[in-house]
Formats: C-alpha cells, structure tokens, sequence
C-alpha cells in the first residue's frame, strides 16, 4: 500500500473583479487563474461564493418595489426590520422558524434553515433612495453544474 501526504492549499484567484448582473464567471475565473499563471487540475476544488453567484444571475430586489403584506408589517414591527425587508423575507421561506430583535430566523424555498433567508445587504452597491437586496441563487444546484461545465469545456 502507498502511503500519500494528505495536504490542502488554499489559493485565492488573484485580481478577481467585482462582479455585475450578466458576468459570465467561468470567464472571470479562468482569466483570474491565468492571471495567476494557475490551472485547474483533477481532483482541485474551486469554491466560490454564494454572493457572487447571486450577483452574475441578478437576483437583486430594489426595496422601493416591495408590495409589504399585513402579515410583514406585523412581524417588522416585531423584529425591528424594515417591512419591505421582511417581506422579501416572507417571499423567500417556506416557514418562521424563530424571531428575535433584528434577526428572522426561516426556513428557506430552497429547505435551507438560516437567518433572513440569506438575503445579503452587505457590501453590495445600494441607492440609499432605492435600497436594493441580495436573494441567494434560485437553483444553486443548477448554478454550480452550469459552471462546472462551462470550466470544463473552456
């Protein structure tokens, strides 16, 4: 039996863009890999990240578009959220799970169990007159196999 090393490298795709609404990140990352004079290998895990993904597919909601229900004004009221905010949340969950000052806890569409069903407002560009959010990607499962096979055929 051959006794092998079992070593992990981490290595961060240099000079990565910020990424907008329709970026093709297979592209983005082989020019970011080349950049680096790096190569994908059998076996290499490439790890990107949700926000990202979300970003390149637009899953953006402007907040000034929100239609707010009786049903997230009573919980924002509750939670000391925006209302707008909490209903996005509400339209992204299957189920309240727990409430707290600040924060939902839900389970998501997608059977995912986090707070405020993963919608994103950090460091994303924002119009404070039209406040936008970030949803996570509608199929996450299909987002990964398509750029697994756009890298693979690139």
């Amino acid at each position: 039996m051959t006794q092998s090393k079992t070593e992990m490298h981490l290595i961060a795709l240099p000079a990565f863009p910020l990424v907008e609404p329709g970026d093709d990140l297979a592209a983005l990352i082989q020019v970011s890999l080349a950049h680096g004079s790096l190569s994908l290998e059998e076996g290499d895990l490439l790890v990107v990240a949700q926000k990202v993904v979300s970003k390149a597919e637009n899953r953006y909601v402007y907040l000034n578009q929100v239609a707010v229900g009786v049903r997230a004004e009573k919980l924002a009221l509750e939670v000391d959220k925006d209302p707008r905010l909490v209903q996005v949340i509400l339209d992204q969950s299957q189920v309240v799970v727990a409430q707290r000052q600040g924060v939902l806890i839900v389970e998501h569409a997608l059977g995912y169990v986090h707070a405020n069903a993963g919608i994103d407002q950090s460091n994303i560009t924002s119009d404070e007159r039209n406040p936008r959010v970030l949803l996570l990607p509608e199929n996450s499962d299909q987002s990964t196999n398509t750029l697994a096979q756009k890298l693979k055929t690139s």
